[in-house]
């Protein structure tokens, strides 16, 4: 990270913290030198508390951790914008920002149930069904995409909408959990379709 200046707000900087797949702002938070070694040590987003006068991990009491995707200055060095993936509700009172604005709408939904899968593979859980694709490894979870997407086929030889729009939604959930054990976010293909996209 270039040389920041901490001085203005005397050892401070703010931080805007920006969710990676909606770009919705997450929140507001000050950081230290300190607390921004930390943050790109363990790529979890560290926090200067004033209130605490001491670096917060956000997530440290909830679990809802702030996973650091990029971090980028602004012009005049002295603010960060953190593009990060939040594993959980951002604020303290459980809304998904800090700004009361619901993180999740429309085909952003994709992204929040990206974010669900990748949990379910961090945090597997015995009740889960996503957490027992990735148990039985990727051959299986492979295997699942391509049954769906056979299944998708042959609901579109029929006329009943209901199956169709059912099997659509299977195959593009099992498609996300292959993503996820590849290790490859959504956004990355979707930027594989924008180099693709040739405007008319």
């Amino acid at each position: 990270m270039k040389k920041l200046d901490f001085q203005k707000l005397d050892g401070l900087i703010p931080v805007v913290v920006q969710d990676n797949m909606t770009n919705k702002v997450l929140m507001l938070g000050f950081m230290n030198e300190e607390a921004l070694v930390k943050t790109e040590e363990e790529g979890k987003i560290t926090f200067f508390s004033r209130s605490k006068n001491r670096l917060w991990t956000k997530g440290e009491t909830s679990g809802n951790f702030l996973y650091v995707v990029e971090i980028i200055p602004d012009c005049d060095k002295d603010t960060l914008l953190i593009k990060a993936d939040p594993s959980g509700p951002v604020c303290h009172t459980g809304a998904d920002t800090c700004f009361k604005e619901d993180n999740v709408s429309g085909a952003e939904f994709l992204s929040y149930l990206e974010k669900i899968i990748k949990d379910r593979h961090l945090n597997p859980s015995d009740q889960s069904y996503t957490s027992s694709l990735f148990a039985k490894g990727i051959n299986k979870v492979a295997q699942k995409v391509g049954e769906e997407a056979v299944e998708l086929v042959i609901e579109a030889k029929d006329d009943n909408d209901d199956l169709f729009k059912n099997e659509a939604g299977d195959l593009l959930y099992h498609l996300l959990v292959l993503l996820e054990a590849k290790n490859i976010p959504l956004p990355q293909v979707i930027d594989v379709l924008k180099k693709r996209h040739q405007p008319s």
